[in-house]
């Protein structure tokens, strides 16, 4: 598989730091962009570059309309945006592509592949759940950010490593030992 890691300027890192080291550990080809934002948050956040992540194949510039992901006849397989900022979401779901995200975003849902778009924000607003609907309507997947608890993780980075499983059931990519609800006791 070879997807698109877009990864703006919301706050939840780790979740990025997981899903993509969780990605190249099962092989799937990874292709970056991140907006200025993202880098600034990524680095406060966890000390790091997106260049330094792990699972990351190849980056591209926010700024170049010529790369693959601009346009449908690119082998991509499906685009997760993690975390998605609301401008993010409102110009996707506006039609506005005034970068490489939001271009290949409306990519993606043109050639009717897999978007998933990993919200970062709360409280939600009218303007953000009129969006969301949207992108829905549209064939987006929302996924906000929302840990689960019933695998009871022993910390931030074991609840992040589980929503990137989750993540992954979307996208029809197998994780081997993920932890899943299999009812009370």
């Amino acid at each position: 598989m070879r997807l698109i890691l877009a990864i703006t300027g919301a706050t939840g890192m780790l979740y990025v730091v997981e899903f993509a080291r969780l990605l190249g550990e099962l092989g799937v080809e990874v292709h970056g962009i991140v907006s200025e934002a993202g880098r600034k948050v990524l680095e406060l956040e966890q000390g790091m570059a997106p260049e330094e992540l792990a699972g990351v194949d190849r980056w591209y510039s926010i700024k170049d309309f010529t790369a693959p992901m601009a346009s449908g006849s690119s082998p991509y397989q499906a685009m997760v945006i993690l975390p998605c900022t609301a401008g993010t979401l409102g110009a996707i779901a506006g039609g506005y592509s005034g970068n490489l995200i939001h271009r290949a975003a409306d990519v993606t849902l043109k050639e009717r592949r897999p978007l998933l778009l990993c919200f970062r924000e709360t409280p939600l607003n009218r303007t953000h759940i009129r969006n969301m609907l949207t992108l829905h309507d549209a064939g987006a997947t929302i996924c906000p950010l929302m840990p689960s608890f019933y695998q009871k993780p022993d910390d931030f980075q074991a609840m992040a490593l589980h929503f990137g499983g989750r993540l992954c059931d979307q996208l029809g990519i197998a994780v081997p030992g993920l932890s899943r609800w299999e009812g009370a006791d």
